[in-house]
């Protein structure tokens, strides 16, 4: 598999894995196994609950067909509404482990979710998959149709990284949060902020360290003392709070 290096809103490069071609071939048939489960449960219930000769035989050609669009729209939808919810997954993407991302570093809007989705009726419905693949094993970042036109690429969350690498923070049991205005961020967002401060803290980097802080402080809309709280501080509580309040420690 090969690397992608994201360039994250703060200019900071994060290295990701990008997905094999043939991890997203198996995620998309898990997904279509759940999604056939579904068909088959709805099929049986009108076979043998409802009967469906009878419950249809005063119905014309459209109403059926609508009867048949509404029952059968989770199916049409499922990885519109997953990605979104999920945020790049579906349970077939997340079995795999792998997530659609944003090139630019940005999460992935739903306008994005919803193009892609679009395009698979060209990626892959109208030729049984052989445009995606083809474009995939060609493109620089393994990339579909629908990739290419938002921007996205999708990852491997495979790679064997320790604590530091993630969101997650050793607290300790009597910890008091500072911030409860955290829990407006994202795990996406606590990455890249994590990410980024441990990169300028390496480096020494002060200016990054101050354009992150700023930024915290305006989508959080605190105010912070410099008496106070150092900019290393005040993001190193944020991170710490985040954790405290999504329950993600370790």
């Amino acid at each position: 598999m090969n690397p992608i290096a994201i360039n994250t809103s703060q200019n900071v490069n994060v290295n990701f894995t990008l997905a094999g071609v043939s991890e997203r071939i198996l995620a998309f048939f898990i997904d279509w196994l759940i999604k056939g489960t579904f068909i088959f449960i709805i099929y049986w219930l009108l076979r043998n609950i409802l009967d469906y000769n009878d419950f249809t035989r005063d119905m014309d050609s459209w109403s059926i067909g609508a009867f048949l669009f509404i029952i059968m729209f989770p199916v049409y939808v499922y990885t519109l509404v997953l990605e979104s919810l999920m945020e790049g997954q579906t349970f077939g993407k997340k079995l795999m482990k792998i997530k659609v991302v944003k090139i630019d570093g940005y999460q992935a809007s739903f306008g994005d979710y919803l193009m892609r989705w679009i395009l698979r009726l060209v990626d892959i419905y109208s030729n049984s998959g052989i445009v995606a693949i083809i474009t995939m094993v060609v493109s620089k970042n393994h990339q579909r149709l629908g990739d290419i036109a938002t921007g996205t690429a999708v990852i491997s969350l495979k790679n064997n990284v320790n604590i530091s690498h993630t969101i997650l923070e050793n607290l300790k049991e009597d910890y008091v949060p500072t911030f409860p205005q955290v829990i407006l961020l994202s795990d996406n967002d606590v990455r890249i902020i994590k990410e980024n401060f441990q990169k300028a803290l390496k480096a020494d980097d002060r200016q990054i360290i101050t354009r992150l802080s700023n930024k915290i402080k305006d989508i959080l809309k605190v105010e912070i003392d410099p008496r106070d709280y150092t900019e290393r501080q005040f993001i190193n509580i944020v991170i710490k709070d985040y954790n405290f309040y999504t329950g993600k420690d370790s």
